[in-house]
């Protein structure tokens, strides 16, 4: 049996975390980040992935991705990077698992619907949904709003992307509001990079999307078995794949193939970071998040390849016009029940009734954490008529 290597000394380290925002008391069987793993996993809003749309809405076939598949195949490829680099695996996994919370009802179309919605109030943006929920919407605790996670945690699920402040930051934009409003209490250091294990989550979340929208596009006949055979690495892995099992069905070649490439990708990811690594030597995990620069990240080639192949799927499949014609469709649903709330509190829950300057941020936290069914349901409900026919 292959036992787990020691931690590289720019891993994070979960017995010198600097600690929740309340101060608890240490778990005798498990480790810090191994707890807010299992408050994450136990979260309302984690069980609500399982009805999230991916890239399909919800309706359209059981076997296409959703939120709560895709952030277990991201926390998956995490765990298997994290290892490999003798980084700490749980915290990767927890920040993969805990990633995609924020996101509306309908996947990107639903975010850019609530984006419409709320630009004369403070915006919209997932990332920083997950924070609120993180911190403030999940109830599951008499002592405090949220989950309490650890500083690592919230600092990594935030800027796992990136530094978002300062000289570094990917985005040339105002904080989202609900960042800013925690960071005026609980500094996550905005204008630095994330640790090691928050890189990781970031990278496996794109390994999995890219790998997971071609075999759904394929399933789904959005792209054809031809085209998918002059792709940029698929089409190298699908002629492996026929030339090492000839004559073996279309299905079995389409999951060999993704199989093959999360590989390939994981290996580059792991060969690009250790170079990066080695040239920068950092001592520690702040040393990490000081560097200027991303250590976890593709070879210049691989990124080259991964361009062309995002850009064959934004054109066939995420605005194939099948996909284009769910996303309006759920647009008009996400809008109108927006529209409605505002106009009448009274048809939400008691709970989410605001008034005055508050009542847009609940309408808005009421419809970013409805799933698919459920935001269909209450357009019916409202309105008297199915929406996504």
């Amino acid at each position: 049996m292959a036992f787990p290597a020691p931690l590289a000394p720019y891993a994070a380290r979960a017995e010198i975390t600097r600690g929740r925002l309340v101060a608890e008391g240490e778990s005798a069987t498990r480790t810090p980040f191994q707890r807010d793993r299992d408050r994450v996993v136990h979260a309302v809003s984690f069980r609500r992935l399982k009805h999230k749309t991916q890239v399909f809405i919800s309706h359209e076939g059981d076997h296409y991705r959703t939120r709560l598949t895709h952030s277990l195949e991201v926390a998956q490829i995490s765990r298997s990077i994290a290892r490999t680099l003798r980084l700490d695996e749980d915290l990767a996994e927890c920040i993969a698992l805990a990633h995609d919370l924020g996101h509306p009802p309908f996947g990107h179309t639903g975010e850019d619907a609530l984006k419409e919605c709320m630009a004369a109030f403070d915006g919209f943006d997932h990332n920083a949904q997950t924070l609120r929920l993180l911190t403030k919407l999940e109830r599951r605790h008499a002592r405090f709003d949220g989950l309490n996670l650890t500083w690592e945690t919230l600092e990594g699920v935030v800027k796992h992307n990136g530094p978002l402040a300062g000289p570094l930051a990917r985005k040339a934009e105002p904080l989202p509001a609900a960042i800013a409003e925690y960071a005026g209490q609980h500094d996550l250091w905005l204008d630095s990079f994330a640790s090691l294990e928050a890189q990781v989550a970031a990278v496996s979340d794109d390994i999995a999307y890219n790998n997971h929208d071609v075999d759904d596009g394929l399933r789904a006949g959005l792209i054809s078995f031809g085209s998918a055979r002059e792709l940029p690495l698929v089409g190298a892995a699908i002629r492996d794949i026929e030339k090492a099992f000839p004559g073996v069905s279309r299905e079995i070649v389409i999951a060999e193939a993704v199989s093959q490439l999360i590989g390939a990708m994981v290996e580059d990811v792991v060969a690009e970071s250790r170079r990066r690594l080695e040239s920068v030597r950092p001592v520690d995990a702040d040393a990490v998040r000081r560097a200027g620069a991303a250590m976890v990240d593709f070879s210049p080639g691989m990124k080259d390849r991964l361009t062309r192949l995002r850009a064959f799927l934004h054109e066939n499949v995420y605005r194939h016009r099948d996909v284009n014609r769910m996303r309006e469709e759920a647009k008009d649903v996400v809008r109108a029940l927006f529209r409605r709330y505002m106009d009448d509190p009274g048809a939400m829950p008691v709970a989410w009734r605001a008034q005055g300057t508050e009542r847009p941020r609940a309408v808005c936290d009421y419809i970013a954490g409805m799933t698919d069914r459920y935001a269909a349901r209450e357009y019916e409900r409202l309105f008297g008529k199915a929406p996504l026919g």
